[in-house]
């Protein structure tokens, strides 16, 4: 049993996949790269992240002064830990005037083997103000093929890490949705496969999405997301309507993170976000860049 946490002394974070009664119970909801930046720039002395444990970690490294507690500390990102040190280690041997550019979506052990730090909303704008030429992209496939596309004047590699959640949408089940609401433009994560990215009207991060269908003029929109986007879709654009495309694009590891474990944190039954010194310095200096390059 850790100290009982006052809510007035503690910033609540949460991101649009976690449930809606969660992002409901926040100071502030939002996504991975907005998340990083209010984290850092809190003056609160605790920060409780309802996220995934790389969210926990980042927000960690970037504040090592807070304590940070993750409402469900199993709760864990899939493609975390889709790349390797020698894998890493091996592309620097091999590839001259390269920079290894890593997803937000990565271990505190990736991100300390890291030249920089990116999120969907901030990657295009941070590779381009690199100085190398050469671009080794972990650990999701589909983001760094996403960015590549446009940014010709740099050469990438690509992992082999993908979401399993958003990697599973295909064509097919586009165009049963599309056929459904012929009327609703497609909006898709960068995570999404290149034959599902290519049917989108949109193509961004969540608040990317969030923003797009909050300044179009169309009443309906498709959404090739994580189901936990709507409340904030919903919110913002209550008149208009939302569908996924398909029924299960659920992040099961987000959908862990509940009130009931919100609330326990604060009874004093959540253990304090730990990184090991030398993988945070490393790793601290990787997202800071992010926010150097990426503001």
């Amino acid at each position: 049993m850790g100290r009982q946490i006052r809510r007035e002394e503690a910033l609540v974070l949460a991101h649009y996949y976690a449930p809606a009664a969660v992002q409901a119970a926040a100071d502030f909801v939002g996504d991975s790269f907005a998340l990083a930046r209010k984290a850092r720039a809190s003056e609160k002395p605790v920060i409780v992240f309802c996220g995934v444990s790389f969210m926990g970690e980042s927000a960690k490294i970037l504040c090592p002064e807070k304590e940070v507690y993750l409402p469900v500390p199993d709760a864990r990102c899939a493609m975390a830990d889709m790349a390797s040190a020698e894998e890493i280690a091996g592309m620097r041997a091999r590839v001259p005037d390269l920079a290894v550019v890593t997803y937000i979506n990565s271990s505190a052990r990736l991100k300390a083997l890291s030249d920089v730090i990116v999120t969907s909303s901030n990657t295009v704008k941070i590779v381009s103000r690199l100085k190398e030429k050469n671009i080794y992209f972990i650990p999701d496939r589909n983001l760094g093929a996403h960015v590549s596309a446009q940014l010709p004047q740099k050469h990438f590699y690509f992992g082999r890490g993908y979401c399993p959640i958003h990697d599973a949408t295909t064509a097919a089940e586009v165009r049963a949705a599309q056929a459904a609401h012929p009327e609703a433009p497609l909006l898709a994560h960068p995570e999404c496969p290149a034959e599902v990215r290519a049917m989108a009207a949109f193509v961004g991060s969540t608040e990317g999405i969030i923003s797009y269908a909050e300044g179009s003029g169309a009443p309906a929109f498709l959404i090739a997301t994580e189901e936990g986007t709507l409340y904030e879709l919903r919110r913002r654009c209550p008149k208009k309507q939302f569908f996924l495309t398909r029924e299960s694009f659920v992040c099961g590891d987000m959908k862990k993170i509940t009130p009931a474990a919100l609330e326990a944190v604060f009874r004093g039954e959540g253990t304090p976000v730990e990184v090991p010194a030398d993988v945070a310095a490393k790793a601290a200096a990787a997202l800071e860049r992010m926010l150097e390059l990426g503001a």
